[in-house]
This record gives structure tokens, sequence and C-alpha cells, in this order.
């Protein structure tokens, strides 16, 4: 006889073929419409389910882990990011946690170029005087930004992302900077020249631009704090698409609201979706909506991923993507 089929919950809508093969593949009950699960749910799915598929809008907490039944052994989570997991409290109550690494990569690489040219060259302010009607023609004096070619990037966290970033800069003329907790190899500062800065504050006080590519953890809290924001050249901009905890958003707002940098390019904020309304409608802020792993390739290949581990875990193997202790 066939073994039984693995309980899955998805808490929230993935693409369509994604979907698909979790319903050929295990007993998944699938979201009907495209809006996080209240945590009540979520408490009544890890009651029943063997698997659950959270995403980085659930607070998979240990207060909701505890609540867990027994038969919950895999958080296979639907991202890369896993800061919204309490990872020891369910290692602790024999749950393993795996995510979907370095599938991103790319696509976060493009946002933050992006960004970059979007605060530098003053796209906002030119798409907004088109789009209201108040162009009325080329000026010599109208627009005017900064070329990149030539620019210090100094980049915050040199892994696949931060490595990806210097790559399209490099190919833009940028002198590529970063700070890490490890120099890396010179065989890999070689691929993009790059310049290895143990002190974060003499890297943020000589650049202009600091790009924000690593992960929330206790020790990167507030990592660009005010302290380390007054650092920063009058003529420097800020990009972060990593995890907005990383910086102080308050104090970024100060800065900013008083002319003492250059701008911002923000993907992601520090309370998720609840984002400072002092940030709005500033002319040197560009704001996205969390799309930097906003493409359609990218996000069927983080659902494949998570169906390999499921099915991995499944087989009686240890996940792939498993999230262990050394990561935190």
């Amino acid at each position: 006889m066939p073994s039984k089929r693995l309980s899955v919950v998805v808490t929230r809508r993935l693409p369509e073929v994604v979907e698909t093969r979790l319903t050929e593949l295990f007993d998944v009950r699938l979201r009907d419409d495209d809006t996080p699960m209240t945590r009540a749910e979520i408490v009544a799915a890890v009651k029943e389910a063997d698997v659950l598929v959270p995403t980085l809008s659930d607070t998979i907490d240990a207060s909701l882990i505890a609540q867990a039944g027994e038969r919950l052994r895999l958080i296979a989570n639907y991202g890369a990011g896993f800061d919204h997991i309490d990872v020891e409290t369910a290692r602790q109550r024999g749950i393993l946690v795996s995510n979907t690494p370095g599938v991103v990569t790319e696509d976060t690489a493009d946002i933050v170029l992006s960004l970059i040219l979007a605060v530098t060259r003053r796209l906002p302010e030119g798409l907004g005087a088109m789009q209201s009607g108040d162009w009325s023609g080329w000026a010599p004096t109208a627009f005017l930004g900064g070329r990149l070619g030539g620019r210090r990037l100094g980049i915050l966290g040199m892994g696949r992302i931060g490595m990806a970033v210097a790559r399209r800069a490099r190919a833009f003329g940028m002198q590529i900077h970063y700070h890490n907790r490890r120099r890396l190899r010179p065989e890999v500062e070689e691929q993009v020249e790059a310049t290895w800065w143990e002190s974060l504050d003499q890297m943020v006080a000589r650049m202009d631009i600091i790009s924000v590519n690593c992960p929330h953890t206790p020790s990167t809290f507030h990592l660009l704090n005010s302290r380390r924001l007054k650092l920063l050249k009058p003529s420097a901009v800020v990009v972060n698409t990593s995890r907005g905890e990383v910086i102080d958003e308050a104090a970024l707002t100060r800065i900013l609201k008083a002319g003492e940098i250059a701008g911002a390019g923000l993907d992601v904020y520090e309370q998720g979706s609840q984002l400072n309304p002092e940030l709005r409608n500033q002319p040197n802020v560009v704001l996205l909506p969390h799309m930097g792993s906003a493409t359609e390739e990218g996000r069927v290949e983080m659902g494949e991923k998570v169906i390999i581990n499921i099915k991995t875990f499944a087989d009686g193997h240890r996940p792939p993507d498993q999230v262990v202790p050394s990561m935190l």
C-alpha cells in the first residue's frame, strides 16, 4: 500500500504551477485568496499539519510553535529570509526549518541597481513631471542628476547578493568597496576589484552610495544607526533591499528631511508594511513595495525549492536547504 501523503498547509497564494505540483504530491491546503492567514488560522494549521509553508508575512514565534501538534515536523519557508521564524524553538521541539536560498540573488541585485539609478538620476521626479503634464520641454539645467561611473559603492554584506550587485556596479564603472565580518578570499575580491574595510565607520564616511545587503540578525539590528548615518557625506545615497531593521529608519528619515544626505532608495522597511509616513513624498527618496524578488521566474524557483525540501523530508532525509543553528 502507498504511504500516507503528508498534510501540507500553505499560508499564502503561490504561483499556479507551484500550487498544482504541491497538490499532485501532497495532501495540501491552499489559500483561496491572496491575503495572509490570521494568527488563529496558522495556530489551527500547526495543530493538524505535518508541514507548514509560511512566508515572510507570517510570524512563526515561540508561542505559536508551542501550540503545534505532534504531527508538525517541518516548516518549509517560502523565501530565503527566516528571521520571522523562531528556529531555535522549532529545533527544541524537533521541528526542522528549511528555506529557499540563492533563488532571488540576481533579481534583488537588479532592483539594487534600479534604485541607485532612480535616486541618482532623479527618475521619479522626471516621471512625475511627465504624468502631471508639467513638462514644457528640455532645459540645460532641468533634472540634473549624477553619473554612476567613478562613484564609490560601499556594499554592506558581500554574500551572494552583494557580489551580484558588485558585478553590475563594475559594469557601470563604479568602484567597489565592502564591509563583511570576514574578508573574502583574494581571488574573489579580484573578480570585482573590491576593497575590504574592516571598519564600517571608516567605509561609510567615504562612500558615495551604500547598499545594504546583509541579513537581519541581533548583531545587524540598526547596524546603520543614527551615529553611523551622520558619518555619511552630504552627497551620499543609501539603498536597502535586504531587511528594514538593519537601518534605524527614524534616524534615516530625519537626515533625509534635513537634507544631510542626497537621497535613499528603499524596498524594505523597519515595521514591515507599516511605512513611516514622513518618508512619503520626499523628492530625494524612492520607495518600492518589497519587490526585490518579484519576478515570475524567481517566485516559481522558490516554490520548486519548497517542493524539493518537503519531498526530501517525506522520503526520510533532511531537506537540502535546512536552516541550522550555525546560520543564525
